[in-house]
């Protein structure tokens, strides 16, 4: 696994460990409605996935974007889907968003590296 995808994993693994462990019924609530958003539904993972990198992006947040851009690498996103994404994300949330294309392209070919 490449280190930067390794690290990105591991980080996020033991902080959510940290948060979830807090018992805060309030944040735990919140992140299993988040785990069943992206559940199966009339909306196949894969697409819910693909929208979730979008409104990430369009929210500029970094770390929502790893996360749905190896969210999409495991549903199966070739680059060319994934690319398309891209120019969504772009055309709805302007040029302020090419930063973060940059560092989602990036996180991809970290990916596709192993």
């Amino acid at each position: 696994m490449n280190q930067q995808v390794k690290e990105f994993n591991e980080y996020r693994a033991k902080m959510n460990e940290v948060i979830l462990g807090k018992q805060n019924k309030v944040i735990n609530r919140l992140f299993n409605l988040d785990t069943n958003t992206y559940a199966e539904g009339a909306l196949p993972v894969k697409t819910k996935e693909m929208l979730g990198l979008v409104a990430s992006m369009v929210l500029r947040c970094d770390d929502c974007i790893k996360y749905h851009v190896e969210k999409c690498y495991e549903q199966g996103v070739t680059t060319e889907e994934l690319y398309e994404i891209f120019a969504v994300a772009n055309i709805v949330g302007g040029t302020i968003v090419i930063p973060h294309t940059r560092r989602a392209a990036e996180f991809w070919e970290a990916l596709q590296e192993g």
